[in-house]
């Protein structure tokens, strides 16, 4: 989104922090829930007072929390200090660079570490590494330093980062393009019944819950989505799947296979955190929660990425292990699978 200065008045200069427009298919909903479903670690207090305080329009309209949100309205949040997102600090953050030149680097992100600033999370991000380890990266279109793509926060895995403005661009249009080559391991609740297949389905926000993402298996609403998989290991209640992205979008990976049917593994936001598959017996349930504190968060990590070199030409193609507490997390399944194998 981008953000533009606001003149309520001569004296008063506001700036914009957020808009949304509520989509055909909104219900009538308090203003107040109706953010909390878009703004990511918003909470309901900060959201109240800024409502208090007439930083909440809708339609251009101040408005209190119990003003209904209707299909269409377009709601702004306004504040008297520029967004955080402008006010980039460069942060000494150790990154696990696995290339670079000239034009452009490799990244191995640790799950935990968000891509860029952005409400809630304004330090300690890796653009604000990126930019205290690199002076004058080009800014994508959303003005953010050397980013060509990114990963969610709590997935792990490599990402390539642009020095320059013609890398900036090259890579933009092979990503556009689709001629990157980009794996994912995911380990997935649920016995997969093919040893390969691929997921197809328009993907765009949820009309209930703004921070997830939905299929949209007739094609009327959300944008082209392609996800190939394949088997990779099976431990009778959780599968391990490579998956190959011919497109690359918000979250694609954990909102095709909740769409099957098999949500990833400790995905919390895709109801993937409670146990789906398998017995009642309390050692279960004992033996998964341990799973989930092993591993923390969604079980994906972004492990292969292959580009044509924006200036050589030459094709590069990187490959990360799996992390620690995937690998972990894959063990304790391993060992379990064999136990029950050995018991029948």
């Amino acid at each position: 989104m981008k953000e533009n200065e606001e003149h309520i008045s001569s004296e008063d200069e506001l700036f914009e922090h957020f808009k949304f427009t509520a989509s055909e298919g909104q219900e009538p909903l308090r203003v107040d829930k109706f953010l909390m479903n878009f703004i990511e670690n918003a909470t309901r207090n900060k959201i109240q007072q800024a409502i208090k305080a007439g930083n909440v329009l809708v339609n251009g309209a101040p408005v209190k929390a119990n003003h209904k949100v209707k299909a269409r309205d377009v709601v702004r949040v306004v504040l008297a200090h520029p967004p955080h997102e402008n006010l980039l600090v460069a942060e000494k953050i150790p990154l696990d660079l696995v290339y670079e030149d000239e034009e452009v680097v490799v990244v191995n992100k640790p799950a935990g570490m968000v891509v860029h600033p952005g409400h809630g999370n304004y330090s300690g991000t890796l653009v604000n590494g990126l930019i205290y380890h690199f002076e004058h990266l080009p800014k994508n279109s959303n003005e953010r330093p050397g980013l060509v793509h990114r990963i969610d926060k709590n997935t792990s895995g490599l990402l390539v980062v642009a020095k320059t403005e013609y890398a900036m661009a090259n890579l933009a249009n092979q990503f556009f393009e689709r001629t990157t080559d980009r794996i994912y391991y995911a380990l997935v609740w649920g016995s997969v019944e093919e040893e390969k297949g691929t997921i197809t389905g328009n993907i765009g926000r949820s009309f209930k819950n703004r921070l997830q993402m939905d299929v949209f298996p007739d094609g009327d609403f959300g944008k082209h989505a392609v996800t190939h998989y394949k088997v990779i290991e099976r431990f009778n209640y959780v599968t391990l799947v490579e998956c190959k992205l011919e497109t690359g979008r918000t979250h694609q990976i954990r909102a095709h296979f909740k769409y099957i049917g098999h949500p990833l593994f400790n995905d919390e936001r895709y109801g993937g955190d409670r146990i789906l598959k398998g017995t009642t017996y309390t050692k279960y349930r004992q033996f998964v929660e341990n799973c989930f504190k092993v591993l923390p968060r969604q079980a994906l990590h972004a492990k292969t990425l292959g580009f044509e070199h924006p200036v050589t030409k030459k094709r590069l193609f990187f490959d990360s292990p799996l992390p620690e507490d995937m690998v972990q997390c894959l063990e304790k399944w391993r060992a379990y699978t064999v136990n029950q194998h050995e018991k029948s």
